[in-house]
């Protein structure tokens, strides 16, 4: 593949290394400044994108090495959003992240002062030739999904519904101006897709005051507005992630309740879906793969554990896949980042690098 997806490619987040860790520990001290705190993100992606690219990879991301959390580092910094403390976080298998939601107290905005366009400019400039940066930042569903009640500032906005036209309009500027600044590869990573396989997120959705009936022809709807009129060298891909804090999981249920409006209403130009247990579900969703133009990644290594995958067992599965969208639309990763939030998952980073060749490794004898 000669654009993205690629038929190996990542979901983009990696296990942030010893010296990284301990420069934010620092910060978080006060014994390092905003500018040491740079420095140190800066050399560990630069010796990320070389090692991506060492890995045989032909896409390079920043690790999300300058975030905390994959969705509220962005969602913090968009005009009219405030990252806020909770009574609680949200809730993991057997584990809970720290307590912070999102609040809406202005009219939703993006300008050109996000910081997230220099990480962009950098990983880009920090890639060697041949070697596409790819940029990942939450879909516009997840700030919808993830608001709690009483969360929108009733005098700026009445009710959920209200906040959609900026909220699109804020995610078309996001685009347009990540596309100037070089930006041809981009992933709205969306958890939202993967609850509403589930009966149990469904519910815990509707006691947030969300409506859930149409839910998945409304989330579609709202997608194709920002994707309408974005450049055609612009490819957006979304990554749906059913939970990945400290190797553990939220979301169980297969694709099929909303396969239909994902794979063939939305106008993404690939999917990165995960498979790695059977909490996925089977392939026959995939049969609402429009013919010719989209991709699906199938993230079939896991991220979750530092366990080798046996490459004869991922082979067959994505020609198990095959029965259901053709070979040509398929491509392979793992199944989500290895480290969503700045703690990571449970596994070394030489297995995680192991995990990254294996799939450069099947890919490549896959689609010879």
């Amino acid at each position: 593949m000669t654009v993205p997806p690629f038929r190996a490619d990542i979901v983009g987040s990696f296990l942030r290394p010893a010296a990284l860790k301990d420069a934010r520990r620092r910060f978080a001290d006060g014994q390092l400044d905003a500018a040491g705190l740079r420095a140190a993100e800066d050399a560990a992606i630069t010796d990320l994108v070389a090692k991506e690219a060492e890995a045989g990879l032909q896409l390079a991301t920043d690790g999300e090495f300058r975030r905390s959390w994959w969705h509220f580092d962005f969602f913090g910094h968009l005009g009219g959003v405030d990252v806020v403390e909770l009574d609680h976080g949200i809730q993991f298998q057997g584990v809970q992240t720290k307590p912070r939601g999102v609040e809406v107290s202005g009219p939703i905005r993006f300008d050109a002062t996000h910081p997230f366009l220099d990480h962009f400019r950098f990983v880009k400039d920090a890639v060697g030739p041949g070697v596409t940066p790819k940029f990942s930042i939450p879909a516009p569903t997840v700030l919808d999904f993830r608001l709690e009640p009483g969360h929108i500032d009733t005098s700026v906005y009445d009710g959920r519904d209200a906040i959609v036209d900026d909220l699109v309009q804020a995610y078309r500027d996001a685009l347009a101006a990540f596309y100037d600044a070089g930006a041809r590869y981009l992933q709205l990573d969306d958890t939202a897709w993967a609850y509403l396989c589930s009966e149990t997120e469904l519910a815990k959705a509707r006691e947030r005051g969300i409506e859930t009936d149409g839910i998945a022809e409304r989330y579609a709807g709202i997608l194709n507005r920002v994707l309408e009129g974005k450049p055609d060298d612009l490819v957006v891909t979304t990554h749906v992630c059913r939970g990945n804090f400290r190797s553990t999981w939220i979301s169980s249920g297969g694709y099929e309740p909303v396969a239909e409006q994902l794979l063939g209403v939305a106008q993404y130009d690939g999917y990165f879906l995960e498979y790695d247990s059977d909490r996925a579900g089977g392939f026959e969703p995939l049969r609402f793969l429009p013919a010719g133009g989209k991709t699906v990644v199938l993230g079939l290594v896991t991220t979750k554990s530092g366990a080798p995958e046996n490459p004869d067992d991922v082979k067959r599965r994505i020609d198990e896949a095959s029965a259901f969208a053709p070979l040509e639309q398929l491509a392979l990763s793992p199944q989500c980042g290895f480290a969503s939030t700045e703690e990571g998952n449970v596994l070394t980073e030489d297995e995680q690098w192991a995990k990254i060749r294996s799939v450069v490794d099947i890919a490549a004898d896959v689609w010879r």
